[in-house]
């Protein structure tokens, strides 16, 4: 069988497309209204390729194999950087990790791509450029609907928790 698409790096050049993607997430998930599809596109535009341009957001993109122009999904990885920690490796040896963090972000495929491994093969080149990169920490925040493909992928849930609270006052 054919190879349907092919998995490139993302270019600066490329923050329109994962910010509109990103957008896409938000609204096939129902926490975007239209009026709000396209703030949340613009601000996106912006971070993204200031992000991509220092180096701070790392992202992969899946293209049609008959037509690379054309971008069908796309993932990356948001580096942060935290203090050192203890970290428990899976096989319990406890070290001191140097706080280099990933998160996950902007899991997207097309509609008409989907159940085609796009996902998949996008999940295999973070991990392993994670792993390449020693980072010691790789954590996303899944949809429901996305979570049991993300524990297939050995992403286990966590004790992490969110404040609930406003942190900006309305002016």
């Amino acid at each position: 069988m054919p190879e349907l698409f092919t998995i490139r790096l993302a270019l600066p050049e490329d923050a329109g497309a994962i910010a509109w993607h990103r957008a896409r997430m938000f609204q096939d998930m129902g926490e975007v209204t239209s009026p709000m599809f396209e703030v949340l596109r613009a601000k996106s535009f912006d971070y993204l390729r200031n992000a991509l341009t220092c180096g701070n957001y790392v992202g992969w993109l899946a293209t049609a194999a008959d037509s690379p122009s054309t971008i069908i999904g796309g993932a990356g990885i948001a580096l942060r950087d935290v203090s050192p920690h203890p970290l428990v490796r899976s096989n319990g040896e406890v070290q001191v990790a140097e706080g280099r963090h990933g998160i996950l972000l902007n899991v997207f495929t097309e509609p008409e791509w989907r159940r085609l491994g796009i996902a998949s093969s996008l999940l295999e080149r973070m991990v392993d450029w994670a792993r390449t990169e020693r980072l010691d920490r790789l954590v996303l925040h899944a949809s429901k609907e996305g979570r049991a493909d993300y524990e297939r992928f050995g992403f286990v849930a966590t004790n992490e928790m969110r404040f609930g609270g406003d942190l900006k006052s309305a002016t």
